[in-house]
């Protein structure tokens, strides 16, 4: 944890390892991996992957950087795609970044970026790779800790709902055309409209909430301490919504080094996304996330887009932090998290 999808070069990427999609015969190709080789130094490279040629397809090896700022190269065989065999070939692009994640945490390697393996030449179908790809990090990281960057290098959109997008749309349409359409105000208004039980339902989200028993002027006496910092703050709100730390910070994106940090010094201010991303984590109404941020000295703005859209998702208590990236990715925003 976390896990980023962000558009970059990914030899540029300051990383314990990046990932090669290689051949099984470790030669330097071409696209990504012919420019893997040439940055980390294309001799000295060649002459330690024919020490390790060759792998099986879904198998992953390592060598060193080299020239690269990444630490590593983990050069993981992707499979060739078999429009005949779509499941097979799902399989094995899972275990290739399977391979490649164990690979990392067995080196104590701390971070690893991906390209979209076998999207290239072997024909795997971008969307349906890009499938896979995130379903097979997210499940991993649910019991490991590795931040994980997919890298896009050509951009490829990132499949969000739909109908999903659609409402936001409308959503940042109606927020930037009605002034009288504020951040604060629509919460309130929806409240009391639909007179939402906020302690017992989620909206939109078919899951119930069981109530732990938190009433409302406890978290609003715990946010109204204003010489409180942001740390103190937040872990006594951990302490009141009945969650524990590790919850908080893989819901929110945040790798467990800087939610240890953030814990131990009261002197520590994270950055805006970091905060959004913890108010998120801790599944925070509208009103409890504008409190926090201002702890740490921000506050939700009607002129920035990303802001806009993450209200959405907190008027509408969906707190999936996966669905909120992918919604910022799309309209080009910072993702929460570390």
């Amino acid at each position: 944890m976390p896990f980023y999808i962000i558009k970059k070069d990914i030899t540029l990427m300051e990383v314990g390892a990046i990932v090669n999609a290689a051949n099984r015969d470790l030669q330097m190709g071409g696209g990504v991996c012919g420019s893997i080789f040439k940055k980390a130094g294309a001799q000295k490279l060649q002459e330690t992957c024919d020490k390790l040629a060759p792998i099986e397809t879904g198998e992953a090896v390592i060598t060193p950087g080299f020239d690269l700022p990444a630490k590593h190269i983990i050069h993981a065989a992707g499979p060739i795609y078999d429009p005949k065999d779509p499941q097979t070939s799902a399989q094995l692009l899972s275990t290739t970044y399977l391979s490649a994640m164990k690979l990392a945490i067995e080196q104590g390697l701390e971070s690893i970026a991906f390209p979209l393996i076998s999207s290239g030449i072997y024909g795997y179908p971008k969307q349906d790779a890009l499938k896979v790809a995130k379903d097979t990090i997210q499940n991993f990281l649910e019991n490991n800790d590795l931040s994980v960057y997919l890298v896009l290098f050509d951009g490829t959109p990132v499949p969000a709902n739909q109908r999903l997008l659609s409402d936001i749309k409308h959503y940042l349409k109606r927020y930037f055309e009605d002034k009288s359409f504020p951040l604060i105000n629509v919460y309130q208004a929806l409240s009391k409209l639909e007179n939402l039980e906020r302690d017992h339902i989620r909206p939109k989200m078919g899951a119930p909430y069981h109530d732990k028993g938190i009433k409302e002027k406890d978290i609003d006496e715990i946010l109204n301490e204003l010489d409180e910092p942001f740390s103190t703050s937040l872990l006594r709100l951990i302490d009141a919504k009945g969650k524990t730390d590790v919850e908080v910070y893989k819901r929110a994106n945040i790798d467990r080094k800087l939610f240890s940090k953030i814990r131990s010094s009261e002197q520590y201010t994270p950055s805006k996304r970091t905060a959004l991303a913890l108010a998120v984590g801790l599944e925070l109404n509208l009103e409890e996330t504008d409190a926090l941020l201002k702890k740490a000295g921000y506050t939700l703005s009607r002129s920035q887009k990303s802001d806009v859209i993450i209200e959405y998702f907190i008027i509408n208590r969906n707190y999936d932090i996966y669905q909120i990236n992918e919604a910022l990715y799309a309209y080009d925003q910072a993702m929460l998290g570390s």
